[in-house]
């Protein structure tokens, strides 16, 4: 029986991800893994850990021939890149946090993994504490998985539990996530969406062997959402989250995106609250399943940076079934979206590119209306996004071509049009 080898590990960063690894790995010496240097941008602050285990310079780890594992744990994604490729290259595998390098730079990576042979894991760069990756990968066969839907960024999750919550318009929200330490001090990337979709884009490569860039996938952040919508989402017993999701169309094709949407009390993304991630995925046969944890923080990402690592003694690597044995799928667009708009100016929303609207609110100041929107209009404008605009998906969002007819005829004859 093959023993499991011993790891020696190189760690890139030493922020909350990388000291808190530093303290797991202190708290499970069963794993025989022992952080060998640790490589820093700077030297003169005083961290919790002996200096001699400090470096500033990068070759001290990736040249190093008994390092044979390279953690990578910092927000610099161009930096990240070079350290994970030199390492692979360099013989060693690795470990990654980085989602938005691990976004811009997949299909190198991909081929990077094919050329060396080594594994390149990365369960903690989605979802911190949740195994999405790892169950995707493994467990859901490629014609199997109908949909996925997800919380994958607790930042905004955070601020608009908050705006729910204890009515907290957004400023004040995000003021508080930024305290609490749960927003980055430009919260741009989380509260703008970059974040979300930029895990997205390496879910679907695991969930349906797509591979997309980020900017290929439909998306927007929950900056445009006002008090207002909260009380509308309230007056219909549902919330609103930032939801990413994924769903297979009727044509073999994926329909994704990552948008602001309202979620009935039912729903199991309704129970997600605060900084904590949720993942539903709804399969052939097991009707849906629902992963819950937290999505931020010291611990509950380090504890994934560990699985990655014990995986590692068995030379554990991402086969990607999805995209190498199976006929990947590819993005579709043909389909329509049931939206929410909340404006300020009616003239700043092109009415007639609506297949067709079910609801019209103009009394305040605030106005608002429900209708049918083709994917493809939201894709190649940005109207949606401007002038105070808030668009926010209906809890059942996605409206195929063949269903469209019969719902367009419906709702004239509600309308008293036919």
């Amino acid at each position: 029986m093959e023993t499991h080898k011993q790891l020696t590990i190189g760690l890139f960063g030493f922020g909350v991800v990388g000291e808190g690894l530093y303290k797991v790995l202190q708290q499970t010496p069963s794993l025989k893994a022992s952080i060998k240097k640790v490589c820093i941008k700077h030297s003169g602050k005083k961290r919790n850990a002996p200096e001699t285990l400090f470096t500033t310079d990068r070759n001290e780890i990736l040249n190093d021939p008994d390092i044979n594992v390279v953690v990578e744990v910092i927000d610099d994604s161009k930096a990240a890149f070079d350290i994970v490729s030199t390492a692979l290259k360099n013989g060693k595998d690795v470990v990654s946090a980085s989602k938005k390098m691990i976004a811009e730079n997949l299909k190198a990576l991909l081929a990077l993994q094919e050329q060396t042979g080594h594994s390149f894991l990365y369960e903690s760069a989605a979802c911190a504490s949740i195994p999405v990756i790892r169950n995707l990968e493994e467990y859901y066969d490629n014609d199997l998985l109908h949909s996925i839907k997800a919380i994958v960024n607790g930042s905004t999750n955070f601020i608009l539990t908050k705006m729910f919550e204890e009515k907290l318009d957004f400023k004040q929200a995000l003021l508080l996530a930024q305290q609490q330490g749960f927003a980055e001090s430009d919260p741009r990337l989380d509260v703008d969406g970059f974040d979300a979709v930029n895990k997205w884009t390496f879910l679907l490569t695991h969930a349906y062997g797509i591979t997309a860039s980020p900017e290929n996938i439909l998306f927007n952040g929950i900056q445009n959402i006002q008090g207002g919508d909260a009380i509308v989402a309230k007056s219909k017993d549902q919330q609103i989250k930032l939801v990413a999701q994924a769903k297979k169309l009727q044509n073999g094709k994926v329909a994704a995106f990552v948008l602001p949407q309202f979620v009935k009390q039912n729903d199991h993304l309704a129970f997600v609250k605060n900084e904590y991630n949720g993942v539903v995925i709804e399969s052939g046969f097991a009707d849906k399943q629902f992963f819950y944890g937290k999505g931020a923080g010291s611990f509950p990402t380090a504890s994934a940076v560990l699985s990655d690592i014990s995986a590692l003694r068995y030379q554990y690597k991402y086969e990607y079934k999805k995209l190498y044995h199976h006929k990947p799928h590819e993005l579709g667009d043909d389909f329509f979206l049931r939206v929410y708009i909340s404006f300020d100016d009616l003239r700043f929303i092109p009415k007639e590119k609506f297949e067709w609207i079910e609801e019209w609110y103009a009394q305040e100041a605030r106005k608002y209306l429900v209708g049918v929107i083709s994917f493809e209009e939201l894709k190649k404008n940005s109207w949606w996004k401007e002038n105070n605009t808030s668009l926010i998906l209906a809890a059942d969002p996605l409206i195929e071509e063949v269903e469209t007819r019969k719902l367009k005829k419906k709702s004239l004859e509600l309308a008293g049009v036919l």
